[in-house]
Parts: C-alpha cells; structure tokens; sequence
C-alpha cells in the first residue's frame, strides 16, 4: 500500500531544492573559489604584524597608470582607482554591491562587475547599470609625488 504524500514532504523537498539551486548561484565567476571576502582592517588599527611605525604604504600606482576616464582595478588590495577628468584620482571599494564578486575592468566609462553585469560610472561610482543596489563604496587614497597610496 502507499503511503500519500504529505505537505510536510512537498516543503521539505522545496526546502532542499531551494537550498541546492542557491548554493550553485552564489559568488557566480568568483576566482577565489567563493569564500567570504575577508573583513578589511580599520584605518589608524594596528596591523596584524604589531608593527606600530607610520611608515607610508607602498604605492599602488603611479598617476600616469591611470588612463584619464577609465582607471584599473587592484585585485589584491580590493580597490579600484579612476581618472574621470585630467588630475583628479578617486577610489572605490572593488567589490560588486550585488553578490560580492571582485569588479573586472574598467572600460568605456564604468567600472565592470563581470558576473552579472553591474557598471558603475567612473566618476562616482554611481550604478550605471543593474543588477547592482548601491554604488561602490569610496576608499581614501592620497596622491603625492606622482604616486597613489591608500590613505
């Protein structure tokens, strides 16, 4: 004899379904294998060396590396530099607001998220295209001497 299916069974076999197909979607065409993007240090905290000296960091570029309205992107550091206009440098968070993933490029006046498509304006940062919600974050950068430094 068979036992009828029970709306317990239905939603428990959604449940597993559901749970299956988001684990396959998240961090789509994340190189680092879909791990947490780990949680940047506070400016002025003590880095995890204890060194305490105020030595400036290394720079990221020099100022002729960034092509006037475009920019490069920073994998390692997790930051991308812009040139929208001659002379002005700005900085933005290389992570994607939508799922996470690093931003690609930069090309054609926005900053590229390949994943699923986000653009973001080269000047700001605002969304110039979806899925994105927010623009990217801003990141402090200084620029001296030729050269560009995270603040």
């Amino acid at each position: 004899m068979h036992k009828p299916t029970t709306r317990r069974t239905v939603l428990a076999s959604a449940a597993g379904t559901a749970a299956v197909l988001a684990t396959g979607c998240s961090k789509y065409g994340d190189e680092d294998g879909g791990e947490a993007p780990k949680p940047a240090t506070e400016p002025g905290a003590p880095s995890s060396s204890g060194n305490q000296s105020a030595a400036k960091p290394a720079p990221l570029a020099a100022t002729s590396d960034i092509p006037v309205g475009g920019g490069k992107v920073f994998k390692d550091e997790k930051v991308v530099v812009t040139q929208p206009v001659a002379g002005s440098f700005k900085a933005f968070s290389a992570i994607c607001t939508h799922q996470g993933c690093s931003v690609a490029n930069v090309s054609g006046g926005t900053i590229n998220c390949l994943c699923h498509g986000s653009k973001y304006r080269v000047a700001d940062a605002s969304v110039a295209a979806g899925p994105a919600p927010q623009p990217l974050p801003p990141r402090a950068i200084t620029v001296e001497s030729g050269s560009i430094r995270l603040a």
